[in-house]
């Protein structure tokens, strides 16, 4: 469990990462059996959500496991109140895009508006996230832009953005590896991680929380440096921009959010994680 943290945000209830070869939908780790074909899903009577990601804990975690992340958790109990059950998968971040690209899964969890500007974003955000920079423990680099990354190798998770700025310098170089250094596979941050300490890489941006929470997990003796904070955003459980009924689905979760907000139980549920949103 991660030490208490505290994300400073309200429920946003108003308007407020390249795609891997395509494969055939096998999650790493599922927490119900999966369905292969797309169009079963396109059906009037909507019983189940598919939705997929890597885990990003404390945001979203492993499948089927008794903390499967505070932004899953919330989005069961908000399809809960309209009869509709989610299935949650685990698999990289980019083959998750790519599956609801293709249909095979119906959403991706934890998306900022970067990852995929072609899905539907419902109104309501169900998470928060802030982006730093990290660094070995003695590297006392200052970040001022851009610019500032020129003589370092910076790490990038495959498909995630970070933000405008960041996402633009990583397309510019990323076939270049002594600036831009792509991460892929099954447990990039643990790699990424493992390559800071190493000194084989110089800087990584990632979520604050899920740092803390990976570290707390890996029971790590070593800490990174957190050099700068990059980007704040809200963060969205987004929809598959073929599905013929995301937009529907969209409103379905923000108005159960809302009502889970209005009870009080979203904040039951970000306790289960060690966190709490003030206004």
């Amino acid at each position: 469990m991660a030490k208490t943290l505290v994300l400073s945000i309200a429920l946003f209830l108003a308007a407020c990462s390249q795609p891997e070869d395509p494969l055939p939908l096998v999650s790493e780790t599922a927490a119900k059996a999966t369905q292969p074909a797309p169009s079963a899903r396109a059906t009037p009577a909507r019983q189940r959500v598919v939705i997929a990601a890597d885990p990003w804990c404390p945001h979203n975690c492993e499948a089927g496991s008794d903390h499967e992340g505070y932004m899953i958790d919330i989005a069961r109990e908000a399809f809960g109140l309209a009869g509709i059950d989610v299935e949650y998968v685990n698999m990289s971040w980019a083959r998750a895009l790519q599956q609801a690209r293709d249909g095979y899964v119906d959403a991706v969890v934890g998306a900022l508006p970067g990852d995929a500007p072609d899905f539907v974003f419902p109104e309501a955000a169900i998470g928060y996230s802030t982006i730093a920079l990290y660094t070995h423990p003695d590297n006392n680099w200052q970040y001022n832009g851009v610019d500032s990354l020129s003589q370092f190798t910076l790490l990038a998770i495959n498909g995630y953005a970070y933000s405008p700025e960041l996402d633009s310098y990583i397309a510019k170089y990323q076939d270049n590896p002594e600036k831009v250094w792509i991460l892929s596979g099954p447990a990039p941050l643990s790699r990424a991680i493992e390559l800071l300490h190493q000194r084989r890489s110089d800087v990584f941006p990632e979520d604050r929380y899920v740092m803390q929470w990976q570290l707390e997990q890996d029971g790590s003796t070593e800490s990174l440096r957190m050099a700068a904070v990059l980007h704040e955003s809200p963060v969205y459980v987004a929809f598959s921009p073929v599905g013929s009924d995301s937009l529907e689905l969209a409103a379905l979760l923000s108005e159960g959010a809302k009502a889970l907000q209005g009870t009080g139980r979203v904040a039951e549920i970000l306790a289960r994680y060690g966190l709490s949103w003030s206004d």
